[in-house]
């Protein structure tokens, strides 16, 4: 009875853990027998159909006189069985290879295809199918697996479509793993689902028709024809997320309440307002709509901002978006899913969203997209994780929407000890990371400004800008470098086609003379229309800023009273049939008798 009772209060207080353990082993063991029953009765259908399938082939055999050495057939069969191959430090990690992980909306199933050359040594005859949450780096002690199947050098799992709920699903990645010393070890690099835009409620694109004339508007002359007047086909406006977050505090509109994976969010009804006009009218107008998404600081909302930026608030308007645990994966999810169905075009009054970039130059992390200074491999990891929580809300919603990584005209410095990355640099780690856990078709949003920014001359040359890679600055004049740089099959998305570019923001001060400004425009509106490549193109702005023209950028196309420049009936006419009449003075002031002169081959 004492044994008994030691036991008893053993299993009452710290034996607690030792029993809970054991009753996690035995429903661990429970799982993997169900799975191995499971494989065993497939196994044993195959073996039946093909059994069945060498009777038939053998009578045949009997009745025409040939395959009378059929029995070659059995020793061809065990040459051919892949080979058992020892896990090591070095094969560990993608000895199996994740060729796609896709919706079947068919099926209502995540169809996840693997491959391997042999099969790994392990516990037993099992690959595992894993889910990870965006931000974790190995499979939880705790976790089970999705689906057991028997190892085959050709592998396919299917797993329901909502395993995780209506919404999170798409949130998740996947990671193949083989039982070894009683512990699950992962045995490929892991792989977001790459086709939400299958699946998506809504499939609403934008309303330019393909024009490329874009500016960043003066939210003061919405109500106004000027829009009109100039043939404005895109528009870019930003949205800083901390603003559209919380309660409405005006008494007027009510405090929108949003449901995302199980969760509620509440979003500010009456700058939602604000929103829902601006992009109501530009909609309206037939212009399609860019939004860029902004990380400013909220103090109430310290899980959007990312830990390693938190040291440096007050330092930079913009910080680098929190995908590092939970609640800031959630976060950026909810987001992008309430933004993506708010402005999907199916309420015409609230208008449609087409474009979503996610943060500003995202290579200037200094400026716009503050946080510790990490190797370039840490810091692109950071914001590709962030980057793919907006994409994959964003298309799950919308597959037409296109989302695009922002980088400025920094091509390739390499300035000794620059604590600001390069563009390319980012481009190129950005694409290698992506690709390597689901390629998926995210875009370019390039800022070409001129070099330096207070000059609009930019077509005379400069020995930061020329027509290689290795140039240190990309603006207008050798815009084709990073066009042509995207052709390479590295780059191409999952289609074989050129990713979306656009020249979401670039500028040209009137200060050296109006003149030169709106010959400025027209070059850089040219080189934009003859490239391929560039799907929009869009001038900042319709009218001057104060704070701008302080630091000798007065880059409107109105003055700040409202009043017109030169550059607005260039702008005006650049794109029409009246163009030479409106540009001719340009092309002399550049110096060609063509326009055709200006594009690089």
């Amino acid at each position: 009875m004492m044994i008994l009772a030691g036991a008893l209060l053993l299993l009452l207080t710290g034996g607690m853990g030792i029993a809970s353990k054991i009753m996690s082993d035995r429903k661990q063991e429970a799982v993997e027998a169900v799975y191995m029953a499971e494989e065993e009765k497939r196994r044993a259908k195959e073996q039946a159909e093909e059994e069945a399938g060498k009777a038939a082939k053998a009578d045949r055999e009997k009745v025409y006189g040939f395959g009378l050495e059929s029995g070659e057939s059995v020793f061809e069969a065990v040459r051919n069985r892949p080979p058992i191959v020892e896990l090591t430090e070095e094969n560990t990690a993608d000895f199996v290879t994740i060729d796609s992980c896709r919706i079947d909306t068919r099926r209502n199933k995540i169809t996840v295809s693997a491959s391997a050359e042999g099969l790994p040594a392990s516990d037993d005859k099992l690959y595992y199918l894993f889910a990870l949450k965006p931000y974790e780096k190995e499979i939880p002690k705790d976790r089970l697996p999705l689906k057991g199947i028997f190892k085959s050098e050709q592998t396919m799992f299917y797993i329901p479509r909502y395993f995780a709920g209506a919404e999170s699903g798409v949130l998740y990645k996947f990671v193949v793993a083989v039982k070894k010393g009683n512990e699950y070890v992962p045995v490929s690099v892991p792989h977001y689902i790459t086709n939400q835009d299958e699946a998506a409620k809504y499939q609403t694109g934008g309303g330019s028709g393909g024009a490329k004339k874009g500016l960043l508007i003066d939210p003061n002359k919405l109500r106004t024809s000027e829009l009109d007047d100039l043939g404005v086909k895109q528009a870019a406006y930003n949205i800083p997320v901390s603003r559209i977050l919380g309660h409405s505090t005006d008494g007027i509109h009510d405090t929108i309440y949003y449901k995302y994976n199980g969760k509620s969010y509440t979003f500010n009804g009456q700058v939602m307002s604000e929103y829902d006009l601006v992009f109501g009218i530009l909609t309206a107008k037939g212009i399609e709509v860019t939004a860029i998404l902004l990380n400013d600081v909220s103090y109430s909302y310290p899980q959007l901002l990312h830990p390693l930026a938190r040291s440096g608030i007050g330092s930079a308007p913009y910080y680098a978006f929190n995908a590092t645990d939970e609640e800031g994966c959630e976060y950026l999810a909810a987001v992008g899913s309430f933004l993506a169905e708010r402005y999907s075009g199916r309420s015409g009054s609230r208008g449609l969203v087409s474009n979503w970039i996610i943060g500003n130059e995202i290579n200037a992390r200094k400026e716009w997209n503050y946080m510790e200074y990490v190797s370039l491999e840490s810091y692109v990891e950071e914001y590709a994780r962030a980057y793919r929580m907006f994409y994959n809300a964003i298309k799950s919603v919308n597959g037409s929407s296109r989302v695009y990584i922002s980088l400025d005209q920094q091509w390739n410095r390499n300035i000794s000890g620059n604590r600001n990355y390069d563009t390319k640099d980012i481009l190129d780690e950005f694409n290698r990371q992506i690709k390597r856990e689901g390629n998926i078709d995210w875009g370019l949003a390039l800022h070409p400004y001129n070099v330096p920014l207070t000059t609009p001359y930019t077509w005379n040359s400069s020995k930061y800008v020329k027509q290689s890679l290795d140039t240190s600055m990309v603006t207008m004049a050798n815009i084709e470098v990073v066009t042509n740089y995207l052709e390479q099959e590295e780059f191409l998305t999952q289609d074989g086609e050129v990713r979306s570019v656009s020249l979401s923001e670039l500028g040209y001060t009137s200060s050296m003379g109006e003149n030169v400004q709106a010959a400025a425009i027209a070059y850089a509106y040219k080189k934009a229309e003859a490239n391929e490549h560039i799907d929009a193109i869009l001038f900042s702005r319709q009218t001057d800023a104060p704070e701008e023209i302080a630091q000798g950028l007065a880059l409107g196309i109105n003055h700040t009273d409202g009043s017109h420049k030169y550059a607005y009936q260039v702008y005006k006419y650049m794109d029409t049939n009246q163009s030479d009449q409106y540009t001719g003075f340009a092309k002399n002031m550049i110096g060609i008798s063509d326009w055709s002169q200006i594009v690089s081959e």
